[in-house]
């Protein structure tokens, strides 16, 4: 460790130089990438510092303990212990911090919810989810623009995607993939009986041009008049865009715009980031093959959550934790969540790091 720890502080020295060359400034695109790669590694290079302190605080006393000074040998068994415990310490967090992280941590997001089984109430309990998600948007200061949607007469979404945009949206966001269940009296219930319902959420990192290219001429686009709620232009013009990748046969719809330029500038951002997660899919399914992850942020039909409304709990099924604090939750109180999701994730990847090594 201490070796990979000096060619890290050696990167990182070598980027801050880099930082100062005026030609740098001038180039954005490096400069951001050199400014991500500072920011990255500044946690591990302070943590590191401390370690390496340590570790050669330890070596010295060592060298005391073998010579022939008992004052000084005395001083340094009461010293020693505390150091080594610290040096323990230190080694675990530095190797949560040197587990690889996913390059598209950083990027913002596409967040597609779908009602599932359940009829209204799934339609429903999709609309209750965008509205917890739009909540926590909120308290991490991010912005949400919503893309395309379909509702369904009384109030839910039969489908609704939208972005998120912000500091470390994706890395924070991605493990809310899969089906979310609803146990709970439907509205539409007269008889009082609970029913369980579900919606699937899928979150994708938002692609950039350099992530994904796109042909123009592998797209098929057609226009067409907009459905549903939307005022008079819905009958009057074609501004609803559906476009279709011909290579792979991925279909996007968007009508919420009256603009036909916007709906398609929405309909291409979907698109891309939708090729950029089949992109990552195949590239992933080797490693799946050889393991599955406990924590799973990509399977889209793997049930995580359960609220459950008469008990007032929500359960996150990947890592058996159960909070009874769902009117909270509901109102985007989703730190305690995520944040086990990503300690639990984190703590795999590092067993299968050991395990590997």
């Amino acid at each position: 460790m201490k070796e990979k720890l000096r060619e890290i502080q050696q990167r990182f020295d070598d980027i801050v130089q880099e930082l100062s060359n005026s030609e740098v400034l001038t180039d954005q695109n490096n400069y951001r990438k050199l400014t991500k790669e500072h920011k990255d590694l500044l946690s591990i290079v302070e943590k590191s510092k401390e370690y390496l302190k340590i570790v050669k605080n330890i070596e010295e006393d060592l060298e005391i303990l073998n010579g022939s000074d008992a004052e000084l040998k005395e001083l340094v068994n009461a010293e020693i212990n505390d150091l080594r415990s610290r040096e323990e310490q230190l080694q675990e967090e530095l190797k949560i911090l040197l587990i690889p992280k996913d390059p598209n941590d950083n990027k913002n997001a596409i967040v597609e919810i779908r009602a599932g089984t359940g009829g209204d109430e799934a339609a429903i309990f999709a609309a209750d989810l965008y509205r917890m998600y739009v909540k926590y948007a909120e308290r991490k200061n991010w912005k949400v623009e919503d893309l395309s949607s379909s509702t369904t007469g009384i109030g839910g979404f039969k489908e609704i995607i939208f972005s998120l945009s912000g500091n470390d949206v994706y890395g924070t966001i991605k493990f809310e993939s899969g089906v979310h269940r609803v146990q709970r009296v439907p509205v539409t219930e007269t008889s009082g009986r609970i029913h369980t319902s579900a919606a699937t959420v899928a979150v994708l990192p938002e692609a950039e041009d350099v992530d994904v290219s796109i042909d123009p001429a592998e797209l098929r686009i057609d226009t067409y008049r907009a459905s549903g709620a939307g005022g008079q232009h819905v009958n009057k013009v074609e501004s609803a865009i559906r476009i279709t990748h011909l290579p792979t046969n991925l279909v996007v719809t968007c009508q919420d715009e009256k603009s036909q330029h916007k709906n398609k500038t929405k309909a291409l951002k979907i698109l891309r980031s939708r090729l950029l997660a089949n992109k990552q899919s195949e590239q992933e399914a080797e490693i799946a093959a050889q393991r599955r992850s406990m924590v799973s942020t990509g399977d889209r039909s793997a049930k995580i959550k359960t609220y459950n409304f008469p008990q007032g709990r929500v359960t996150d099924h990947r890592i058996s934790l159960t909070l009874y604090k769902l009117d909270s939750v509901m109102e985007g109180d989703l730190d305690e969540l995520i944040e086990a999701a990503k300690i639990a994730h984190n703590i795999d990847l590092l067993q299968h790091s050991s395990a590997g090594s």
